[in-house]
């Protein structure tokens, strides 16, 4: 295994090999030529190119940022990135799932987020460019006519060509039934597209040859919210009929944001139309925009949770090697000895227990996001009631890795600066970059308000019978069951306990919205997110404790204290089993308790936030 300071390597291939026996995919058609050898050799060569071409220009370009020519309206990307860039697009990393004859690698979704994890650990604003160009790509595929996909795909894909995702407008963010563009029908069956776009990860650069734009759109005429709107491609430049490049078609960037974070990202503000030549073109039926761009923005937000996940892992990771190497104080054993050695920090409880709650999470997290991508590959390959529950499981878990992955990094990268002490809050060193570029993880993509009500309205409540949530204790049940003799009772109680503290929940959500309680229920959306997201890593650290536990008593046997310590310094397998047994036994005897009161909070039905008006909150300027 690569040691590296992105990602614990033994951990990826843990989970996928041991925990879903990813390479059994092979029974499938589907797979049937791909094996374990085959994926082994794409996660590592994505994390010799991660380590060599990506992450050591992290932190210049983060320090250069984009740059924005007013003058030209052109978009500078950090240099750094184009070499990097053009061997993940030679290596045929854009399209990892996509099928071959198309020009992707047709791999499946876990092993695809396992590299997604390793490139945006590396570096997340060097991925939002190959990301979104996948994501569009993905559009065409799944909704573009045959001539749309024989003119986009192949260059999409390869790298040549980029994409983006146009939704949010200076007066319609998360309200995207309000947006105010509009597509002008041209006798041609083109459309002419005017309005403005911002926020737009990628909206411009100058690394693509061309760029492709889904725009949200409203044809003139058509009702307004949601349900009238339509989405369109929309290239930088024309296409000429041979495939190549034509003029410009009236799309300029007018703006970059400067940011907080992903200083490396281009996050554009795009003009359609201003001089009445901007052609558009229908993507699916007219109308039905929001429904095909929900397609983009599933795969996006469980991208966005990878996000989380990978800045939570580079953290940690960085935090270990610097507590293992800061020598400072003596061990609390000898405090009252004036002649102690110095120790590295990591000898100190309070700094291993910092290291340990973020291997927990991090492992949690990682498992979270590689399930879900599992089961989205599942839903392609199963049949029949099979098939029906691997689709349930996606439904629920999206909301929750989104908003519990993305939260949790912000507190990971955080808690990574506070390994450092002082020395983390400088640029001196990276995990202050990891902090601030994790918050806009919790914002973009549907913010993780949206997420939560998205999970307790539509995943939950208004999903018939509740389906989805029956799977997910279903699948829940089936981790006891298997951990019955393996892992102690009390952890085994804890999670049962939380699944019917959940089952109350839900229960009195049902109520208040059979009462037409709608306010109170609001109120509680992203407490309920917080409570599942906590009860969702404790049924996955029991369901790898199951298979952890046996592998670290085959290993360690009954060696204990300095022996076992000893042991562990010489044999890297037991002390990777070690070391999971430890931080799933933390996560659930020491960080899951937390849960319950976030259930009491919850089931207490606090009404202050339905009594608040805007007036109680004084002391303020009103403009």
């Amino acid at each position: 295994m690569m040691r590296n300071p992105l990602v614990d390597h033994r951990d990826v291939y843990f989970v996928l090999f041991e925990v879903l026996e990813a390479d059994k995919l092979q029974q499938f058609s589907k797979f049937a030529e791909h094996d374990k050898d085959m994926y082994e050799a794409t996660i590592d060569l994505a994390l010799k190119m991660a380590v060599e071409e990506v992450y050591p220009v992290n932190k210049e370009a983060d320090k250069i940022g984009v740059r924005y020519d007013p003058d030209t309206k052109k978009v500078i990307i950090p240099e750094g990135y184009k070499g990097g860039l053009r061997k993940y697009n030679e290596a045929g990393f854009v399209g990892m799932i996509e099928d071959p004859k198309i020009g992707g690698m047709g791999m499946p979704g876990a092993i695809a987020i396992a590299v997604n994890e390793i490139f945006t650990s590396a570096s997340l604003s060097f991925t939002t460019y190959p990301g979104l160009s996948h994501g569009a790509a993905a559009l065409i595929e799944n909704f573009g006519t045959d001539e749309q996909k024989k003119l986009y795909l192949e260059k999409m894909l390869s790298g040549q060509w980029g994409g983006t995702m146009c939704l949010t407008e200076p007066e319609a963010g998360s309200d995207v039934g309000n947006l105010k563009t509009k597509a002008i029908p041209q006798p041609d069956g083109t459309y002419l597209i005017q309005g403005q776009k911002i926020f737009i990860t990628s909206g411009d650069n100058d690394f693509y040859e061309n760029i492709i734009h889904p725009v949200l759109a409203r044809i003139e005429g058509d009702p307004p919210g949601t349900k009238g709107i339509s989405i369109f491609i929309v290239p930088k430049y024309r296409i000429n009929p041979d495939g190549s490049i034509g003029k410009l078609n009236d799309v300029v960037c007018s703006g970059i944001e400067h940011k907080m974070g992903i200083h490396g990202s281009a996050t554009c503000s795009l003009n359609f139309g201003d001089n009445g030549a901007c052609a558009g073109y229908l993507l699916g039926q007219p109308r039905k925009g929001m429904k095909i761009m929900f397609h983009m923005m599933n795969e996006a937000r469980l991208g966005v949770a990878c996000q989380g996940l990978a800045l939570s892992s580079t953290a940690y990771m960085h935090a270990v090697t610097y507590a293992r190497n800061r020598i400072q104080g003596v061990h609390v054993t000898q405090m009252l000895n004036p002649d102690a050695q110095k120790v590295a920090i990591i000898e100190h409880p309070d700094v291993k227990r910092m290291l340990l709650w973020m291997k927990g999470y991090v492992e949690g997290m990682r498992m979270l996001n590689y399930y879900l991508a599992h089961n989205a590959t599942l839903i392609e390959v199963l049949d029949g009631e099979a098939k029906k529950e691997a689709q349930a499981i996606v439904e629920i878990l999206i909301p929750i890795a989104k908003a519990g992955c993305t939260d949790s990094a912000v507190l990971i990268t955080s808690e990574a600066i506070q390994v450092y002490g002082g020395y983390g809050y400088i640029s001196d060193y990276p995990v202050e970059q990891y902090m601030r570029d994790a918050k806009i993880t919790q914002i973009y993509e549907g913010t993780n308000g949206i997420q939560s009500m998205d999970l307790t309205m539509r995943k939950i409540l208004m999903n018939p019978e509740q389906y989805n949530y029956t799977i997910m204790k279903k699948r829940m049940s089936e981790a006891i069951a298997n951990a019955k003799g393996i892992v102690e009772e009390k952890y085994i109680n804890l999670v049962e306990n939380g699944m019917q503290k959940m089952d109350e929940v839900i229960l009195m959500l049902k109520d208040q919205m059979a009462s037409g309680k709608f306010l109170h229920i609001f109120a509680a959306c992203t407490p309920v997110q917080q409570a599942m997201f906590m009860l969702t890593l404790a049924w996955l650290h029991l369901w790898t404790m199951t298979l952890t536990i046996p592998k670290m008593k085959e290993f360690v046997g009954e060696k204990k204290g300095e022996e076992r310590d000893a042991f562990l310094s010489e044999n890297e397998e037991a002390a990777y089993y070690s070391g999971k047994v430890l931080s799933s036994q933390f996560y659930l005897g020491a960080e899951f308790p937390k849960f319950f009161g976030k259930i009491d909070a919850i089931l207490f039905n606090e009404t202050a936030i339905i009594k608040a008006s805007k007036d109680i909150f004084t002391g303020t300027v009103l403009e």
